[in-house]
């Protein structure tokens, strides 16, 4: 059988600190039948030079360029160019490791019928990498599911087979601006067989200026508007008007009218067939957590103490969060400082899992 050509689908965008890094490490791949595709989407900086100069080596890389037109156009443009059996994504600003297309086409050898997978990730942090924790979420449940609650993948893990996936049904849909990836993922698993590698193939890079960071306002917005379509069409929810609110605003009562939502939806899930049932509370307590990290990132400590008493869930957080959190209905300032004191050791504690990128990438010039 000939090993199936793999399309990597790179978009750019002002990404000339990494792009070096990213471009390189999939041109060091040991599995070498692939074609990049570099979409520079109107970039300002030295992103173009920077992949005309790797286009002049290495005649396995095309280049677009052209004005911007975003992420979701890019990504579409470059699936419409793309030649490969296998399409691969990759951000401008990750790092893959040597052996990650060769371990997806691997797996798709030995799982003809998937139409996509992911993978896990490390993080990787200024010149710093902290090893991702296997999901054992993602193991354990039905992905047909879960996918209906939240991104199943992170995107540039994912690798698309477009012998299983229809002409039609491999698109981005820009009714979902920064959330394009969980309204595919949802589309897809929705309909074909998809599946998650349990290896770490990516050095995620975590950065202030990623577009998770810029935009995760409207982000979040559009996520809770696609969790509320599937609970609508699954017919878990008659009314969605309480999620969908505290996306645009969180407020004293968005969190109430939100939490006897979820509430609500517990119990109806709670008479779900068993062979379903683990997996929809699955992606309810996701969607817990989800709430959860969005009313905290308001900083307003009655607002997520109002949250978790009428949900019932203070035992489902981490017990230094807990201490300080039970203080903000009558100490706000005394939240404030606990939720202060809690980031530093949070970043403590990642610093001192992490190891220099250069002993885990040695190659590659991260920086």
């Amino acid at each position: 059988m000939a090993a199936p050509l793999v399309s990597v689908l790179l978009p750019i965008h002002n990404a000339g600190p990494y792009l070096a890094a990213a471009l390189g490490s999939i041109l060091r791949q040991d599995y070498d039948r692939l074609e990049i595709i570099a979409i520079d989407d109107g970039s300002t900086d030295n992103s173009l030079q920077i992949l005309q100069n790797y286009c002049k080596s290495d005649n396995r890389i095309s280049v677009i360029s052209r004005e911007n037109r975003g992420l979701i156009a890019t990504l579409n443009e470059g699936l419409a160019v793309a030649r490969g059996e296998l399409v691969a994504r990759m951000d401008a600003d990750d790092v893959a490791y040597p052996w990650r297309l060769s371990r997806q086409v691997a797996f798709f050898n030995q799982r003809p019928e998937l139409a996509l997978c992911g993978a896990g990730v490390d993080f990787l942090l200024g010149s710093r990498i902290v090893k991702g924790p296997p999901d054992p979420v993602l193991q354990e449940n039905l992905l047909r599911v879960l996918s209906m609650f939240f991104t199943i993948f992170m995107h540039p893990t994912v690798v698309y087979n477009r012998n299983v996936i229809k002409d039609g049904d491999l698109y981005y849909d820009d009714s979902y601006k920064h959330a394009e990836d969980f309204d595919l993922f949802r589309r897809l698993a929705n309909q074909y067989p998809t599946s998650m590698i349990p290896e770490n193939l990516i050095a995620y890079r975590i950065h202030g200026d990623s577009v998770t960071n810029r935009h995760k306002q409207e982000m979040r917005r559009t996520h809770l508007k696609i969790v509320a379509e599937n609970l609508e069409r699954e017919g878990l929810a008659q009314r969605t008007r309480e999620l969908r609110d505290i996306g645009d605003a969180v407020s004293t009562e968005t969190v109430r009218r939100a939490a006897e939502w979820l509430l609500a939806l517990e119990e109806r899930i709670s008479r779900l067939p068993a062979q379903t049932r683990p997996s929809f509370e699955a992606g309810a307590l996701n969607l817990f957590y989800f709430l959860y990290q969005l009313i905290g990132d308001e900083m307003q400590p009655l607002l997520t103490h109002e949250f978790l008493t009428r949900t019932a869930k203070w035992d489902l957080i981490r017990r230094r969060e807990r201490y300080g959190l039970r203080a903000g209905a009558y100490a706000p300032w005394f939240s404030l400082v606990s939720m202060s004191a809690t980031r530093q050791v949070d970043a403590l504690s990642r610093y001192l899992q992490s190891v220099p990128a250069a002993t885990v990438l040695p190659s590659l010039g991260v920086t």
